[in-house]
């Protein structure tokens, strides 16, 4: 195993946008022989996995008040909250690295992590529900993978001291929230800190960082690791796959299944999405989300938009009403059917 270091001009990458699509280019594009290791901190995102409905796993105000990224991996598994002290580790296999790593078996992934922390000091450490880990029958990690020809990536988050307040505000709780796709299942979780050997509970996260990779590779310092360097080729390849689909607000906001259009839309009110499906000139599915209103009064727009037809004519009366007006504005009602008749 070697370590991939996914810092660009010695400088940390904490743009989880960024970060997320780097397994991407190693597991598709780069294909380095062998198992890799990153390991890396991201500013505060939430990351929703690639079969999640948004609109039922978080809270657009929130996000948008504290800045928080929204980010749509590509791989399955539920919404996870990152902050600055939180670290997030992915193995990078491409072709058969000789060392027991398969493709579905998350424990050979985990066990690097959990002996390196069990040699910090941590006890009780475990794998509840196949892929996530545990310390005193507390969640500190959730794991996911995604497969690409011979090459496929694993990893999961190592929750530090994590904000859990703001974990729990940018994520909506779990419950009868109207959605298609995977609905994330909340779970108690904990911050490893208080479990390390106390000559580990203070530390910085990348101070941190350097300790649990010296421990993973059992050395005494990062610069004994056998590691890849991305090059500016590299970046330059990784540039182009997040103007192309990563950094897009089609993929990170409008990807959510059961839809087949997209438009976001910046309004005086605030930032609205929009989701459709139309057949035969009918609207058949609507979803409508953002900071324009609150998400129960954008729901109750949207269920009006189903049966109308995509014509200006047909969405003109409906948008129009005192009742809709009042949630979306009145500046908004021209950009929306605008949307909603030139993506149909």
């Amino acid at each position: 195993m070697f370590l991939i270091d996914t810092t660009r001009q010695g400088q940390v990458v904490t743009d989880a946008i960024v970060n997320q699509s780097i397994d991407n280019y190693l597991v598709n594009d780069l294909k380095l022989p062998g198992h890799g290791l990153m390991m890396y901190v991201n500013q505060p995102a939430v990351i929703v996995g690639i079969n999640q409905t948004v609109t039922a796993e978080v809270d657009f105000q929130y996000l948008a008040d504290q800045h928080v990224q929204l980010v749509r991996r590509t791989s399955g598994g539920g919404a996870v909250y990152h902050d600055e002290r939180n670290l997030i580790f992915e193995h990078i296999v491409n072709g058969d690295p000789q060392d027991g790593s398969k493709f579905g078996d998350y424990t050979v992934f985990a066990d690097p992590i959990l002996r390196a922390l069990k040699a910090m000091g941590v006890a009780d450490l475990g794998i509840s529900q196949k892929s996530a880990l545990t310390v005193a029958g507390k969640k500190f990690s959730g794991m996911t993978m995604f497969k690409n020809g011979d090459g496929y990536a694993a990893g999961g988050t190592i929750m530090y001291d994590l904000n859990v307040d703001a974990a729990h505000a940018a994520l909506l709780p779990a419950g009868d929230r109207p959605h298609r796709g995977v609905a994330s299942n909340r779970v108690p979780i904990t911050n490893l800190r208080q479990y390390l050997a106390p000559e580990y509970q203070n530390l910085d996260i990348q101070a941190f960082r350097e300790a649990l990779l010296c421990h993973v590779f059992n050395v005494d310092q990062v610069a004994q690791i056998e590691t890849y360097h991305l090059t500016d080729h590299d970046w330059a390849v990784i540039d182009q796959r997040l103007a192309e689909k990563y950094r897009t607000d089609a993929w990170n906001y409008g990807a959510n299944p059961g839809f087949r259009q997209y438009q976001r839309l910046t309004v005086p009110a605030g930032d609205l999405h929009v989701n459709f499906t139309s057949q035969r000139g009918i609207l058949r599915r609507v979803a409508l989300f953002g900071t324009v209103a609150p998400a129960a009064q954008l729901t109750q727009v949207a269920e009006q938009l189903v049966g109308v037809a995509t014509t200006a004519a047909a969405l003109t009366p409906v948008l129009t009403q005192l009742t809709v007006t009042a949630v979306l504005g009145s500046a908004t009602v021209a950009p929306l059917i605008d949307a909603l008749t030139k993506g149909a």
